[in-house]
């Protein structure tokens, strides 16, 4: 009897896990912002790669966040930047000429933990400066 009592009270008390989560979820669809579990954000815009550059560097700017490097490679462009002690890496890729997929990471002193919350506030600036398009 007193299990069925502990296991009652258990599913009692996880059934608020899944409303929050499920919150947590609806937050984060609403942005239209991806995550994975490893820290890594990304984004993908229906605008030109330029256009998301150019915001991309217009956000850095408003978060006065310092950009270090910016190098080309084939479709892709990587912008590196700082801001505190984090180093935050962004990866622009072209996949057509109207489309452009934004990944950011953003580490704390170059180290393996990650900060999705910069990542994200990043990608949700740029896009508040791209607007609607």
């Amino acid at each position: 009897m007193k299990r069925i009592a502990i296991v009652l009270a258990a599913s009692w008390l996880l059934g608020g896990c899944a409303a929050v989560a499920l919150t947590t979820l609806g937050v984060g669809m609403a942005t239209g912002v991806s995550h994975t579990l490893g820290g890594m954000v990304y984004k993908t815009f229906t605008a030109p790669q330029a256009s998301v550059r150019k915001a991309t560097m217009g956000a850095l700017s408003r978060m006065q966040i310092k950009v270090k490097e910016a190098k080309r490679s084939g479709s892709s462009e990587t912008i590196i930047a700082r801001a505190g002690d984090r180093d935050v890496e962004i990866e622009l890729e072209a996949l057509t000429p109207n489309t452009t997929r934004m990944l950011v990471v953003a580490r704390k002193d170059g180290g393996i933990l990650r900060d999705g919350a910069t990542a994200t506030e990043i990608i949700l600036q740029t896009e508040r400066i791209i607007g609607p398009i």
